[in-house]
């Protein structure tokens, strides 16, 4: 019988029941980095507060580090996110500089972004890099897309759906366009293989577009969502409904397990969550890219009661449902 701290946060309770243990990561398979705050979007989900007056970016001193942490730790991908990530000045040069050791990359695009003046030239570029795509679209419907990310973003990522399928995203094996789904309201995600299957009949047959998977992700309790829900008198209720929900099948496939997260200004974090709280690592020792170290890989993890919207239900992350 596992003995129960008082010093626990509630969400360590839970774990330790479940795992009869304190969460600890196992590997890096994946270094995801925000490289920067601004965004053309202010998405009203958004957990990092992202947006056009945000001047906070990443400097390629810092890429250089976070180059170097992949190399070492051998991990299996780079997860570039923002902001947007494509209004950093030095992505491509990063995006080169992965693409010449053998890294494997993704960035986390908003679409519009590559309609945007200067910006055109970026899908051509992915594309010719290999490089992964995860794009948000919280819905198939149009108003409810305009209503989370504002009027004409829906349209806007259509066009774009389009320009990339025409290079061969979500077609050919190696160009791999992912969905990301959030639920509008203060609700869990849907299953995730279900509403995929409907993303797709209606993506093809209204627009003729078609994607590599779908990822649903829960709207975690912070940043902008969670100060809307504040606003509204239903925040209490939305944690309640993300605790009643934990389910420990989903512990094994928790991201921050897998991965470490760099900040534009190479701070390290579990996960990108905590990274939006400024959650530090438990080791306060080693808290920059620069002291990036073979300890890194297993270490405990920071937890907060944010965490419950990582394991209610099916579970989920950056990369969609995990049970």
């Amino acid at each position: 019988m596992v003995t129960i701290q008082s010093s626990m946060n509630r969400f360590d309770e839970h774990v330790a029941k479940a795992e009869d243990a304190a969460l600890w990561s196992h590997d890096i398979a994946t270094i995801q980095v925000n490289v920067g705050l601004q965004c053309n979007l202010t998405c009203e989900h958004c957990h990092v507060g992202a947006g056009p007056k945000r001047k906070e970016q990443m400097d390629w001193t810092t890429m250089e580090l976070v180059i170097d942490a992949a190399r070492s730790s051998g991990c299996a991908l780079v997860d570039i996110t923002g902001g947007a990530p494509e209004m950093n000045p030095h992505l491509t040069r990063f995006i080169r500089a992965l693409h010449k050791y053998g890294i494997r990359c993704q960035v986390r695009t908003n679409l519009t972004i590559l309609l945007e003046s200067g910006y055109e030239p970026m899908a051509q570029f992915f594309a010719d890099h290999q490089v992964r795509l995860t794009a948000s679209l919280p819905c198939y419907l149009e108003d409810n897309v305009d209503a989370q990310r504002g009027q004409g973003v829906f349209q806007d990522s259509i066009a774009v759906l389009r320009g990339l399928n025409e290079l061969g995203y979500g077609i050919r094996e190696a160009l791999s366009l992912d969905l990301v789904y959030n639920p509008r309201g203060a609700t869990l995600p849907p299953n995730q293989a279900t509403l995929e299957a409907d993303y797709r009949q209606a993506l093809r047959k209204r627009y003729g577009i078609v994607f590599s998977r779908l990822i649903t992700i829960t709207n975690m309790p912070i940043g902008r969502y969670w100060m809307r829900l504040r606003k509204e008198g239903r925040a209490a209720d939305y944690m309640t409904l993300l605790e009643d929900a934990f389910n420990p099948a989903t512990l094994p496939g928790l991201m921050c397990r897998h991965q470490i997260s760099v900040d534009w200004n190479g701070l390290l974090y579990d996960c990108d969550f905590n990274l939006a709280l400024k959650l530090p690592l438990e080791d306060r020792s080693l808290p920059h890219i620069r002291d990036f170290c073979e300890s890194h890989a297993v270490r405990r993890i920071s937890t907060g009661g944010h965490c419950f919207g990582c394991t209610a239900g099916c579970g989920s992350s950056c990369g969609g449902a995990l049970a």
